[in-house]
């Protein structure tokens, strides 16, 4: 039996990709490791340590100052709003704050970096282990994170502008990031996956990043490495670097694990390496081969005075944190209820969950308001394309819809296929004034029901005969029947009593 099989699945000059296909038996033989390196850029206005502006998609070399450039002479400060949201953060991931903090100098050459270092946190990381729960197939789990610090970024490095220069933008030079740091304690693709996952929620829901991995604000690399089953000692591990997408996280290390199989099944030795992922035929292949260990030769940074973050400080910072999304889904469960899925789905995005809240002040429905959210609002705003933000259906509109609904006096069709988009387009108008220019609302009226059932029982003799003799399920088709007689005004559960009085007597 083969154990397994390389196939070329892109060649390109000087460089061919293979596809390791390893067979499941095989396969469990093996134990993955994997550890996730995430860097989160801060949701700041200015720099980590001076004030140009962060804002993306400037002309290269636009957001640039003296202390970007590392002009000599000029003096960095540190930004208290950076320190602020990487408390944020060590917070809603159960991290021990480190009160007494420092910077440090990496001696590492970034050709995109001007003064030929970074400043970065070594020895004090602001935060302290920590975890992020995640459910898998395999249930509710803690990743253990080692360690959160604060560092600035580097520039960017163009290589397919010029043709015989590399050109560089320092606009990203010095943006405020922090490093969130897992311990080695994830084992498959899918629980990395739901880990960035649950990572990008939260700092999307803290407010600390806008956790956009397209724009590079939320960049994941990846530590992956093999052994057999029951063995404790760590592997030879390869690190994946700037994977920008979730998906991207998943395939990578896919990809690396049945790698590493392969080599190992066919008697060869993996090679400790940085690697980079191509999305085109989801590969990864050599940047370049690493050393166990390197010596950036970190110092304190001379330039910047220590920092001491008091207990007050940080008490302050909790006090502004809002319910995070698991409390809250247990909060939806418990207070409200709901299920396990209808309190999950709210609490995707904080927005989300914060337009069900504004709308359940005005309804005690909770269940009808998470079906309205979970169903007829985000399909509409999937098809148009935009965010619960930019929706002009107020809580209070969805509140009175929800309302007609449980009066009768329109049913749900209508209300969400007619009236809602409508209030939408107009969000001056009430559901009851809509419903009732439109002549929408439902009646009620048994003498005016009737009418319209008899109607319908007249033109359908072939079918009363077939529905006498046991065809039960013809009475969807009577109630469809009346609903058209009635321009949808007629009220479905009044016609079906009707029906069922009239048809069975």
């Amino acid at each position: 039996m083969r154990t397994a099989v390389f196939r070329p699945v892109n060649i390109r000059p000087n460089q061919v990709h293979l596809r390791f296909i390893v067979e499941m038996d095989i396969k469990h033989k093996y134990e993955a490791v994997i550890g996730l390196e995430v860097h989160a850029q801060l949701a700041t206005e200015s720099k980590l340590f001076c004030g140009d502006s962060v804002a993306f998609g400037a002309a290269p070399n636009t957001h640039v100052s003296p202390i970007t450039l590392g002009h000599p002479g000029t003096l960095p400060k540190t930004n208290r709003k950076a320190v602020e949201y990487a408390i944020k953060i060590g917070l809603a991931c159960h991290c021990e704050i480190e009160r007494y903090n420092y910077f440090a100098r990496k001696n590492y050459f970034y050709p995109d970096l001007p003064k030929g270092y970074q400043v970065s946190q070594h020895t004090t990381p602001i935060c302290k282990g920590g975890y992020v729960t995640i459910k898998t197939e395999q249930g509710q789990r803690d990743i253990l994170l080692n360690r959160i610090h604060m560092e600035e970024d580097a520039g960017k490095s163009i290589h397919d502008m010029d043709e015989a220069y590399t050109c560089v933008d320092y606009n990203r030079a010095g943006t405020a990031l922090v490093e969130i740091v897992t311990d080695p304690v994830m084992h498959t693709a899918d629980e990395a996956y739901q880990y960035i996952t649950e990572l990008r929620r939260l700092v999307r829901w803290t407010g600390i990043c806008d956790g956009n991995m397209e724009e590079g604000s939320l960049r994941c690399d990846a530590n992956v490495s093999i052994r057999l089953k029951g063995e404790t000692k760590l592997g030879t591990k390869v690190e994946v670097k700037n994977l920008n997408s979730m998906r991207n996280v998943k395939k990578a290390i896919e990809y690396e694990i049945d790698r590493m199989i392969g080599i190992v099944e066919v008697g060869g030795t993996i090679t400790q390496q940085t690697r980079s992922f191509d999305a085109s035929n989801d590969t990864t292949f050599a940047i370049r081969d690493k050393e166990e260990a390197n010596d950036y030769r970190y110092f304190a940074e001379p330039d910047l005075a220590p920092f001491l973050i008091t207990d007050d400080f940080i008490q302050s910072v909790e006090n502004a944190l809002p319910t995070l999304p698991q409390a809250l889904m247990q909060k939806f469960q418990q207070q409200l209820g709901l299920t396990e899925y209808d309190a999950a789905q709210l609490c995707l995005e904080k927005s989300i969950a914060d337009y069900f809240e504004a709308v359940i002040v005005l309804t005690d429905n909770y269940k009808a308001a998470a079906n309205w959210i979970n169903g007829p609002v985000k399909q509409y705003l999937n098809a148009q394309k935009l965010t619960l933000e930019e929706l002009t259906l107020t809580p209070g509109q969805l509140a009175e819809l929800i309302k007609l609904t449980d009066d009768g006096k329109v049913n749900f069709s209508v209300a969400s296929s007619k009236l809602m988009p409508l209030l939408i387009q107009d969000s001056t108008k009430t559901a009851l004034g809509l419903a009732t220019e439109l002549n929408l609302l439902q009646v009620s009226d048994n003498g005016e029901l009737a009418a319209w059932v008899n109607e319908v029982i007249a033109k359908m003799p072939d079918k009363v005969a077939e529905y006498k003799k046991g065809k039960k399920g013809l009475l969807g088709l009577f109630v469809g029947e009346v609903k058209k007689a009635s321009k949808g005004k007629a009220d479905p559960k009044v016609v079906t009593a009707l029906l069922e009085q009239k048809l069975n007597s």
